[in-house]
């Protein structure tokens, strides 16, 4: 990641105190979404994730996880000459689907994704915010599966080292623009 992307990252993503609930501290990244420039070096950054050594385009999609994943994961591919794939929650894809429930710290959650939305033997890149429990990238990795394709990395804004988020990523590269 480029020098210019962190010194973004650390300028405008602002933490807000007791939010959503007393004793958690969120991440806000609205600043840097309002901000073109900081945006789109934070994007390049990503991108980079879906790139091979010669700075080719490693992967046909890229897929972003509800809600501030798609955000993200739309300019990337952009960026990267590849399709754009939204995992949304359940109930909000309007076709046949597949959907994978999983724990989370305080219940439990249901992805879905078009059923041809990724083809067989597609090779994807998930992007995301917030890399936390590992849970969302989980549930959205069995669901790439199930559609036949193969995840080939995880890029996110912010990776929460206190939180096993690694663990739900599994042997798959990760990229983390930054680590708190």
């Amino acid at each position: 990641m480029s020098t210019e992307a962190r010194e973004h990252l650390d300028r405008l993503i602002v933490d807000v105190p007791d939010y959503p609930e007393p004793g958690v501290v969120f991440k806000d990244i609205t600043p840097l979404l309002a901000d073109h420039e900081a945006f789109g070096s934070v994007v390049s950054a990503l991108a980079a994730a879906g790139r091979d050594g010669s700075g080719g385009r490693a992967v046909d999609k890229v897929v972003g996880m509800e809600a501030r994943g798609f955000i993200l994961a739309a300019p990337v591919a952009l960026e990267l000459g590849a399709g754009f794939v939204p995992v949304r929650k359940v109930g909000k894809l309007p076709r046949a689907t597949h959907a994978v429930s999983y724990s989370l710290e305080y219940g439990e959650a249901t992805l879905e994704v078009h059923r041809d939305g990724i083809a067989p033997g597609d090779r994807v890149l998930l992007v995301d915010d917030v890399l936390a429990t590992g849970g969302t990238v989980a549930a959205t990795r069995e669901l790439v599966e199930r559609c036949g394709g193969t995840c080939v990395g995880v890029a996110v804004l912010m990776e929460l080292s206190f939180l096993p988020g690694r663990d739900g990523v599994g042997g798959l590269p990760l990229t983390a623009l930054m680590t708190v």
